[in-house]
């Protein structure tokens, strides 16, 4: 395989911090809540579940960490972060770059974070980021807002964040990962876009790791810096409850796209991970019109 064990210490260790820091950062909004019905409840904190993963044969395939919080901001929030490695199927290897010159033999480390609301008016998100090994190497990751009401100011931002970190590493980035994100996160069934959008990315290897690195790293700590803003914004504002059942509705897309199109889903459970963490990303509460 490609890679040093060093520069995979190094992934892992990053996607930690990275958990850590989101982790302490949605806490601590948790306690500015003020001025809506959930106001008086206590603030939610996170509990974390380790899972290991046991491959066919019997031997220890490495594991995971789930943290969710369900509180009076953040409905329910998942941050994942995981490593696990050992043998595709011989069907999956086919679609996985460099697996099936490497005999199915693979090592995957990454984070992996849904944020649903209890407010109409904040936006859900994704993100994620994560290094894979077969006989290659490559970062993949990305991020999208899905908002129940879009908001200019909100959609403005997001997407100047997402620029702004694209053109610190490579000018071609941006305009490439904002296309892929709009292709990717597309509810084909249903002929509409998930929700703004984003930036999407995947089999980044450069030939330079540090540069790669540095930038996956940028991805993470864009979304850090912005996301919490966009929290903020909005989370103390009154809403009704004909905008908790257009909420709720929009949820039924968000899981749609999950269950039939979702790349990580799809590597989670064809990978043998643990089905709780791998389902994280699901609401607590939808319906469907």
């Amino acid at each position: 395989m490609p890679t040093d064990q060093n520069q995979r210490e190094k992934a892992q260790k990053w996607f930690r911090e990275l958990r850590d820091q989101i982790c302490a950062e949605f806490e601590k909004i948790e306690m500015e809540l003020s001025g809506t019905e959930f106001s008086d409840d206590p603030a939610g904190i996170f509990t974390q579940k380790a899972w290991d993963r046991d491959t066919d044969d019997g031997a220890h395939g490495g594991g995971g960490v789930m943290s969710v919080m369900k509180g009076r901001v953040f409905e329910k929030v998942g941050v994942n972060i995981s490593t696990v490695h050992g043998k595709f199927s011989d069907e999956f290897s086919k679609k996985i770059p460099g697996a099936d010159d490497n005999n199915g033999q693979f090592w995957a480390a990454g984070i992996s974070l849904v944020a649903h609301m209890r407010s109409p008016h904040v936006p859900p998100v994704h993100m994620n980021t994560r290094m894979i090994v077969t006989s290659k190497q490559w970062f993949g990751g990305g991020a999208d807002l899905n908002p129940i009401f879009e908001n200019d100011q909100d959609s403005a931002e997001f997407h100047g964040a997402w620029k702004a970190c694209c053109d610190r590493h490579d000018p071609e980035y941006y305009s490439k990962f904002k296309g892929w994100a709009d292709e990717y996160f597309f509810i084909k069934h249903r002929n509409e876009a998930r929700g703004i959008g984003g930036i999407f990315y995947d089999n980044i290897n450069s030939g330079d790791w540090d540069s790669d690195f540095d930038f996956t790293k940028d991805v993470g700590k864009t979304f850090l810096d912005l996301y919490p803003t966009l929290v903020r914004r909005h989370m103390n504002k009154a809403w009704t409850k004909e905008e908790r059942e257009a909420q709720l509705i929009k949820r039924g897309r968000y899981v749609e796209f999950n269950l039939v199109y979702d790349r990580g889903t799809t590597f989670g459970l064809k990978t043998g991970g643990n089905t709780e963490a791998i389902l994280m990303s699901l609401p607590p509460e939808v319906k469907w019109a």
